[in-house]
């Protein structure tokens, strides 16, 4: 069995719909009935180009037959957060968008797997939105990694990931919004240099304030893009808390003995990076994820973790499969 974790969608909204959340600047889709091709729009802006798959589930279970995936956990893209409005309308925006990734999973409901968003600029809002969702049928909630200058070690972040831990509520962390600005406007380099480093700072910022000893351990959170540079700068954070008192002062134990309270995917498109996840992780906290359905997600699911040979059997399903079976409890929809 082949369940790709991360994957995501954009519903067909027009921009009088998107108008709802903000009048110039919201989000909407510029894809006619029919269209194999469209626009993700940001107000009167194009902000990429985007093809059926993303909107269109039948034409995305043709792809996922094609790789033989057969299930795909799906997810907002992160232009949808809406985490820059009023909290109150983002409340509304994300209920609304949420219904339609129901709706979208509906027709091939034991395959295509939703999670909900939530305003996670209010706390209040977002627990109260994100048990709504689990009761509606969705499987967790996918997060943004910071509300502006907040990471997660923010006490409102922190109450939010302790109610998902008592609720049962998985949690996929996403890097949006990335740092960098003037520095970084050519050739994709917020993608390729910040979008790693905002996953980083989420996880260490877990670590490194003591939010993890807060959080009940139920606390199942994953970050997207194989924690992005996490695995390979772990021996440098490690040695820095070894030497400097100053890294220790929030943080009890070493920063490397925290791995299992959270997984990663699988998205990182080398073998070389793949055997370091695995041997920083352990193979019980990789998933495989494709990011699917953009460019830069993996273009054939799972063929990265198929070609290892240092994998064994066992090591290759769990990847696959039974890691995001106990991760998203899929037990009903797979009969395990």
């Amino acid at each position: 069995m082949k369940i790709d974790m991360h994957s995501h969608f954009f519903p067909r909204i027009t921009q009088g719909e998107a108008a709802a959340l903000h009048a110039t600047h919201a989000p909407w889709l510029h894809a006619p009935e029919g269209a194999k091709k469209g626009q993700i729009m940001r107000g009167p802006d194009p902000f990429r180009p985007v093809y059926d798959a993303l909107w269109d589930p039948h034409a995305r279970i043709e792809e996922m037959d094609a790789q033989g995936v057969d299930i795909q956990v799906t997810c907002a893209t992160p232009i949808m957060f809406g985490y820059e409005y009023d909290a109150e309308p983002v409340a509304v925006w994300a209920q609304r968008m949420n219904d339609l990734a129901l709706e979208f999973c509906a027709p091939y409901a034991k395959r295509l797997v939703p999670l909900a968003q939530v305003p996670l600029q209010n706390v209040d809002l977002a627990c109260k939105v994100a048990s709504q969702a689990k009761a509606d049928g969705h499987y967790g909630v996918q997060i943004g990694n910071h509300l502006g200058d907040k990471d997660l070690d923010d006490e409102g972040l922190v109450t939010f990931l302790q109610h998902c831990a008592e609720n049962h509520i998985p949690l996929l962390v996403h890097p949006w919004d990335m740092m960098g600005g003037n520095r970084m406007k050519k050739w994709m380099l917020p993608w390729l240099v910040a979008m790693p480093a905002e996953t980083q700072l989420g996880i260490l910022s877990l670590i490194l304030s003591g939010a993890f000893e807060r959080i009940p351990e139920s606390l199942r959170i994953c970050f997207a893009h194989g924690g992005g540079a996490f695995a390979f700068l772990l021996g440098r954070v490690d040695n820095a808390w070894q030497h400097r008192d100053i890294i220790r002062q929030d943080c009890p134990r070493r920063p490397s003995e925290y791995v299992k309270r959270f997984h990663v995917d699988s998205a990182v498109f080398d073998p070389g990076a793949l055997k370091l996840l695995v041997d920083v992780m352990g193979v019980e906290q990789v998933m495989l994820g494709s990011d699917y359905p953009f460019p830069l997600g993996e273009q054939q699911i799972g063929h990265l973790v198929a070609s290892q040979d240092w994998l064994n059997t066992k090591e290759k399903d769990q990847i696959y499969a039974q890691n995001a079976i106990e991760f998203f409890g899929l037990q009903a929809l797979v009969k395990v």
